[in-house]
């Protein structure tokens, strides 16, 4: 994350605005919840929130240079994983 937030609270989004902030849909990332392949979030009271460095760490997890960089980790689709 970039320093630019330096000496703020931390952000916290609710689901549309993460979504948005990824480039995802609201329902792929409740998706990813559900099957526990998604960023790490926090429950306040019923509401669901994700930190803008829990979001950023997430989607770094797929950063990759070439299509044979195997990368620093993997961001699974949002399906139920293996159990193999």
């Amino acid at each position: 994350m970039t320093s630019n937030t330096a000496g703020l609270p931390p952000r916290y989004l609710r689901t549309p605005e993460a979504a948005r902030f990824l480039g995802l849909s609201d329902r792929t990332l409740e998706k990813h919840r559900t099957y526990g392949t998604g960023p790490a979030y926090r429950k306040l009271g019923g509401r669901v929130v994700y930190g803008l460095e829990d979001l950023q760490a997430w989607a770094d997890r797929g950063t990759k240079t070439s299509t044979s960089d195997p990368g620093r980790g993997t961001v699974h689709p949002a399906r139920r994983l293996d159990a193999r």
